[in-house]
């Protein structure tokens, strides 16, 4: 079982929003879809641009430097130029907490 480490209070992203967090040495990018929490690598597939400052609709955020598309909730790219998925972190509430928990190596 993961150990799950607490990265952001419930009320720091707003819906819609997402949030550059570091879990276990790694950029993740946290989103908020209509209450629900979602973590993906921050690090986009295809030119390694910060998927946290890309543009979020729904469940899919947009790269903000060449345009790809994930979709939040399984990393799967959605739009060229990624080519690739990008990974996907499992994510838990505790209270008011966000808890995120690391890759397997």
């Amino acid at each position: 079982m993961p150990d799950f480490v607490k990265v952001a209070a419930v009320n720091e992203i707003a819906a819609g929003e997402a949030k550059r967090v570091e879990v276990g040495g790694e950029r993740v990018a946290l989103f908020n879809v209509a209450g629900e929490f979602y973590a993906i690598s921050d690090v986009c597939s295809h030119a390694e641009a910060s998927l946290s400052e890309g543009f979020v609709e729904e469940d899919v955020v947009e790269c903000p430097l060449h345009g790809a598309r994930f979709n939040v909730r399984t990393g799967k790219n959605l739009s060229l130029p990624a080519l690739f998925p990008v990974a996907r972190y499992e994510v838990r509430l505790s209270g008011e907490d966000i808890l995120v928990a690391p890759r397997e190596r």
